[in-house]
């Protein structure tokens, strides 16, 4: 029993001295190639053993034939170990520099191509975990491109349609300063008209600015359906008759949690743009319907259709479509303020075409 402490600690201590050696070696190549990194290894692996070897052949007083058998052996061992690490070493080498080329490529052109070479799990998993972010990127890129068109067109929209009030409003008011009107009341109506629709303009503006900047508060409360819908009738009423454009509402008193000021600007929005875009005689019907844990509002109009390459892009800023939906005012910002508004209520806003014209549909979440 005593010999056989004696050769664990020998040998501990012959393997303890090649691990402190070892491990000085690897902080020292810490910032070198991980090949180098696995070459110590292998070499300490060996030179702990051959330490401790030769530790417990020095205290037992092998022979001298035993030790150089022993130390053969032990270096037949760590040559192999070695070479084995170097191979190791440079396989992973060059699947790093092939990842790292494949990354540095997707820095410059914005695409990520996954290596073809097989690599270890880990790397394969980096490289799967970089083509997801390539494609996240992507189409971040891709809404970015088409957030900047949509506020290229938006500027250029809202830079025509105030243009054309404003000057309106100059020629109107140089006429009745030069005392050349003949009918003053009629351009003070006119001018009174056209500062309407620049201050429309403006409030659907800043309301959009809040929506995108996240500044909408909401105050939600419980309220019947049946309420808010005929409020917003009773608003649009003048409008649909003015068009003659009937208004036609089926809706059941269902509950919903919803801010009432900004939900009834919603519907306003979505009422007046389908009496706009609906032939006199039409019909505009709103009509609201309870689906599993969501309650649908729906508005359908006469207007005859949108193209269906046009309907993905409905609900985008400054949107107008076809010069037959084009309305006569505002820049093209009521359906985006639509869509801001159900999405800060954690609803959806969709549509999509019906025989005779097309269906807007608000998917709110049903009250608990």
């Amino acid at each position: 029993m005593r010999d056989l402490l004696l050769i664990v600690l020998y040998a501990f201590l012959g393997a303890a001295a090649a691990g402190l050696l070892g491990a000085a070696a690897l902080r020292i190549l810490r910032r070198r190639s991980i090949a180098a990194s696995l070459a110590v290894v292998a070499a300490v692996a060996v030179s702990a053993m051959l330490a401790g070897t030769l530790s417990v052949a020095w205290a037992m007083f092998l022979s001298s034939h035993d030790l150089a058998v022993v130390t053969t052996v032990v270096a037949m061992a760590a040559a192999v170990s070695l070479l084995t690490a170097l191979l190791l070493g440079r396989q992973v080498v060059l699947r790093c520099r092939e990842l790292v080329g494949a990354a540095r490529d997707f820095g410059e052109c914005g695409t990520f191509t996954a290596p073809a070479v097989p690599a270890s799990a880990e790397l394969s998993a980096l490289s799967r975990e970089l083509a997801r972010t390539g494609e996240r990127l992507a189409a971040s890129r891709e809404r970015e491109r088409a957030l900047e068109t949509s506020r290229r067109e938006l500027v250029a929209w809202i830079s025509h349609d105030l243009r054309t009030p404003l000057a309106g409003l100059r020629a109107m008011s140089e006429a009745l300063e030069d005392g050349v009107v003949a009918d003053p009341a009629r351009y003070h109506q006119q001018m009174r008209a056209e500062v309407e629709r620049l201050n429309s303009m403006v409030t659907d503006l800043f309301e959009l600015s809040r929506i995108h900047a996240g500044a909408l508060s909401l105050s939600p409360t419980r309220m019947s359906l049946y309420d808010l819908v005929g409020d917003a009738l009773a608003g649009a009423d003048a409008l649909a008759r003015e068009h003659g454009v009937r208004l036609a509402g089926g809706v059941a008193p269902l509950p919903v949690e919803v801010d009432g000021k900004e939900m009834t600007r919603v519907l306003s929005n979505l009422l007046v743009n389908a009496i706009r875009h609906t032939p006199a005689d039409g019909t505009v019907a709103i009509t609201a319907e309870r689906r599993a844990d969501a309650v649908v509002l729906s508005v359908t109009d006469a207007c005859g259709g949108i193209p269906e390459e046009d309907l993905p892009r409905v609900f985008d800023t400054g949107w107008r479509g076809s010069q037959a939906r084009t309305p006569p005012s505002g820049a093209g910002l009521g359906l985006a303020i639509v869509r801001g508004i159900v999405e800060a209520h954690s609803g959806h806003a969709d549509v999509h075409n019906v025989p005779g014209g097309c269906r807007f549909e608000l998917i709110l979440p049903a009250p608990a």
